[in-house]
């Protein structure tokens, strides 16, 4: 039988772009405050599959036609904790 899920992020793991992003900030060292187990900081970002799905097409789309078909307004509504707003 499953697991069932726990709410918050004991247990998950963190996020890798949320890694990444901190040790690009730590002149390329992972921050000690980042270990193997998510921060509210570090958990991964709900997000409707159906946005991952439209953004993942259309970038897949310009690569094959060579034509803009809305990638970048489409990545653009997805959460991304890298960039400082």
């Amino acid at each position: 039988m499953a697991k069932p899920k726990t709410a918050g992020p004991k247990g998950q793991q963190p996020e890798a772009l949320a890694t990444f992003a901190a040790s690009a900030r730590n002149d390329g060292k992972k921050p000690k405050e980042i270990g193997l187990e998510a921060t509210r900081a570090t958990k991964p970002l709900k997000t409707s599959p159906e946005k991952k799905q439209d953004a993942a097409t259309k970038v897949l789309r310009e690569g094959v036609l060579g034509k803009d078909q809305g990638a970048d307004e489409a990545i653009d509504k997805l959460p991304d904790r890298t960039r400082r707003h």
